[in-house]
C-alpha cells in the first residue's frame, strides 16, 4: 500500500480528500496536519499530499524542509495555478502538481507516480511551464515579480520604493525590464497581460 501523509488547513477540505484518497485501492492515508509544520514530526510515508497556501509553515516551505531532509515526494495539491506559485513549488522540490480541482483518477495516478519518483504535472500546469519556455521574455525575476505584484495593489513609484527600500530611480529601471518583457508599455497593460499569463 501506498502510505500518505495529507497536509491541508481547512479540515472539510482535508476530510473530503482523505475520503477520495482511502478509497482508491492501494492507497490510504496514514497522518494528517493542518500545516507544514507537521512535517517536522512525521511517521515513515511514501507521499506527502500537500496544499500551498497555509498558516504558519505554508507548502513551499514544507517542501522545502523534506527535500533538505530527504524525506518521502511531495505531491502539491492546491487551488493555485499562476507560474509563481508553479516555479516556486517546483524550485523548493515538489515532485507533482496538481489542481484540486483534477478528476479523481488523475488524482490516483498522480499520488501513484508521485510515490514511484516520477514527475506529475496538471495537464494547465504543463501548458504554463511550456509558456514560460517558449516564451522567454515572460521570465521575471522574483524581485520583478515582487514589484508586478505591487503594482497590481496600485501602489505608486514612491511606495514601492519604500516597501523594498530602495530608489525610486531603481523602481523606473525595474518597471523598464518588466514592460520590456511583457512587451506593454505602462502599469496597467503590465497588470493586464501578468493576470493572463498567471504570473500573478
Amino acid at each position: 500500500m501506498i502510505s500518505v501523509m495529507l497536509i491541508d488547513d481547512h479540515p472539510v477540505v482535508r476530510a473530503g480528500l482523505k475520503a477520495i484518497l482511502d478509497s482508491f485501492e492501494g492507497i490510504g492515508v496514514v497522518a494528517e496536519g493542518n500545516s507544514g509544520a507537521a512535517v517536522e514530526d512525521m511517521p515513515e510515508v511514501d507521499v506527502v499530499v500537500c496544499d500551498i497556501s497555509m498558516p504558519g509553515v505554508d507548502g513551499i516551505e514544507a517542501t522545502r524542509r523534506l527535500k533538505a531532509a530527504g524525506g518521502p515526494p511531495v505531491l502539491i495539491l492546491t487551488t493555485y495555478d499562476s507560474e509563481t506559485d508553479i516555479m516556486a513549488a517546483l524550485e523548493a522540490g515538489a515532485l507533482g502538481y496538481l489542481l484540486k480541482d483534477a478528476p479523481e483518477e488523475q488524482l490516483r495516478q498522480a499520488v501513484k507516480d508521485t510515490a514511484a519518483g516520477k514527475r506529475t504535472l496538471a495537464p494547465e500546469v504543463a501548458v504554463t511551464l511550456a509558456e514560460r519556455v517558449t516564451k522567454p521574455r515572460e521570465s521575471l525575476s522574483a524581485r520583478e515579480r515582487e514589484i508586478l505584484s505591487g503594482l497590481a495593489t496600485g501602489a505608486s513609484n514612491r511606495e514601492l520604493a519604500t516597501q523594498f527600500f530602495v530608489s525610486e530611480a531603481t523602481i523606473k529601471t525595474h518597471l523598464v525590464h518588466i514592460y520590456q518583457k511583457l512587451g506593454v508599455d505602462n502599469r496597467t497593460a503590465a497588470v493586464t497581460v501578468a493576470r493572463e499569463r498567471k504570473l500573478l
